[in-house]
């Protein structure tokens, strides 16, 4: 599948999520994780039957106890087990409008990258609220926001406390890091796709004590030159299965990094710890700074 695909599927991935930056936690200075979330003025109507069209807003609202008023959901939810049952009515592509009206939904929530995507349903009469994911700051808004459209307002905001509270123990782990790797994240190889500094999983990898490689990248996710990865040299490559990397490591650019050389890849599984941005990210947090850890003494 390629990296526009997958980036769709998985949060819809991580492409077209494309803005604040929420405090989850202290840390170094340059950590981009220490802002406050803006309370919201007025909560809607509790919505009783819900539309996903988004793994990671499927996520939540299972996580903020909404998971019984979640009528349908979008491709790719497989490892959500209480959505397995769930009808799919979505992917990266399309969204199923006839199969949505029949549902009788009122709510549909998604990304704004599908805003093409929902007009049909919005000519229908049925709401739709689209939630940026791009950043960390993001994730936070998001849960949020959905506790007060499903009437969980009191169990999302226990939710933000409790991940920014873990968040803040697990970066407290990297004081000790020595230096802290240039991680370079490889979302497809061909072409390369990457995370630029502004995007959700280059916060993560702050926070796991890490930095990304990547300074400067017109949007949150950009495709990214071979001839600038060879001189950028990074000390890290982060990477998922579907990406096949072990394929490509004996062909240019990679076999000239020196990550590689010394066999600093480290490969997500399962990538959703990672790069969705759901509660649980968390345990990718963990899982992260487990890896770079040894990198950073």
């Amino acid at each position: 599948m390629s990296f526009r695909r997958r980036l769709r599927a998985l949060t819809a991935q991580l492409c077209w999520i494309v803005l604040a930056l929420v405090a989850a936690c202290g840390g170094h200075s340059a950590s981009p994780a220490r802002r406050a979330l803006a309370p919201t003025a007025t909560v809607a109507p509790e919505k009783h039957r819900i539309v996903s069209l988004i793994p990671s807003l499927t996520d939540d609202l299972f996580a903020i106890g909404a998971g019984p008023q979640v009528v349908a959901v979008s491709a790719f939810t497989s490892d959500i087990p209480a959505a397995r049952n769930l009808p799919r009515v979505a992917d990266f592509m399309s969204v199923d409008v006839e199969r949505i009206a029949a549902l009788r939904p009122d709510l549909v929530v998604g990304i704004p990258p599908q805003a093409r995507l929902v007009r049909p349903l919005r000519r229908l009469g049925i709401e739709v609220a689209l939630m940026p994911d791009d950043t960390f700051g993001d994730l936070f808004n998001d849960i949020t926001r959905l506790g007060e459209l499903s009437g969980h307002v009191a169990q999302a905001r226990a939710l933000v406390r409790r991940l920014q509270a873990q968040t803040r123990a697990l970066h407290e782990r990297t004081r000790t890091f020595r230096r802290h790797p240039r991680v370079f994240v490889v979302l497809d190889v061909a072409p390369i796709w990457t995370a630029g500094p502004r995007s959700y999983l280059s916060t993560l990898i702050a926070l796991a004590g890490g930095r990304n490689a990547v300074t400067s990248l017109p949007g949150a996710y950009g495709e990214y030159s071979a001839e600038a990865l060879l001189r950028l040299q990074p000390d890290v490559i982060l990477t998922d299965p579907a990406t096949h990397f072990a394929s490509v490591v004996r062909e240019e650019p990679w076999r000239s990094l020196r990550a590689v050389r010394e066999g600093h890849v480290i490969v997500v599984d399962p990538p959703e710890m990672l790069e969705r941005p759901g509660p649980e990210y968390v345990r990718g947090l963990r899982w992260l700074i487990e890896r770079l850890q040894p990198l950073a003494q």
